[in-house]
């Protein structure tokens, strides 16, 4: 059964294998984290086509006589001030990915995790204030890493209050260092940071979602 170091202690927190003990799948981990991905876009850009430009309504020039090219509207494509042809319009980016497949992909990115040695639990109790000098003095004394990933437990109230909150307010100005809850981290974030930093509350609350079972593998 693999384990996690506690920062700035000396116990150790066993993890459990049925959640970051797997094969890594990363075809799945891929479609996972696009479909993440692809959900934060906006999708909100867009432009005008011929019929949306104002003006244009009345023919600039007689069809013959002129010696010019025939013209129907000053707000053809072709013309400065025309409009756009197949531009971008509104729309959304989101794909369906099944909920067992997302539930294997986040077991697949905690495991990268265990197997790397690159996740740890974060006491958040030592944080009796915001400070940003003693969260940079806990990442210190671990290894090196390019980026860190702090999820903490889900706050209700005000942040300053609780010892999780104080420890989210103390990391989230380092750099390369983002903070998320544990009800909102997905596995794009997960996979996507060199080291997991995690609370023991927090723990528990992924290692729950990761383990849950769909309906045909409970009656199994």
């Amino acid at each position: 059964m693999a384990d996690a170091p506690v920062l700035g202690g000396s116990k150790k927190v066993k993890l459990d294998d049925a959640v970051f003990g797997v094969a890594f799948n990363g075809p799945l981990v891929h479609e996972s984290v696009r479909a993440e991905l692809n959900a934060r876009r906006q999708g909100t850009h867009a432009t005008k086509t011929r019929g949306l430009v104002r003006g244009g309504g009345a023919k600039p020039w007689r069809q013959k006589g002129t010696g010019r090219a025939r013209a129907g509207s000053s707000r053809s494509p072709v013309w400065i001030g025309g409009g756009t042809v197949f531009g971008p319009s509104p729309r959304h980016y989101t794909f369906k990915v099944n909920r067992k497949e997302r539930i294997a992909a986040l077991r697949s990115a905690l495991s990268v995790h265990a197997d790397r040695g690159s996740i740890a639990v974060l006491d958040p109790a030592p944080f009796e204030a915001p400070s940003t000098k003693q969260a940079k003095a806990l990442l210190a004394g671990w290894q090196d890493l390019p980026s860190v990933l702090v999820v903490i437990e889900d706050l209700d109230a005000d942040a300053r209050e609780t010892d999780a909150g104080r420890a989210a307010l103390s990391f989230r100005n380092i750099d390369r260092v983002s903070v998320a809850e544990a009800s909102t981290v997905g596995v794009a974030d997960i996979i996507g940071a060199g080291g997991l930093l995690i609370t023991e509350a927090a723990l528990e609350a992924v290692t729950a979602r990761a383990a849950r079972k769909t309906k045909k593998e409970a009656t199994a």
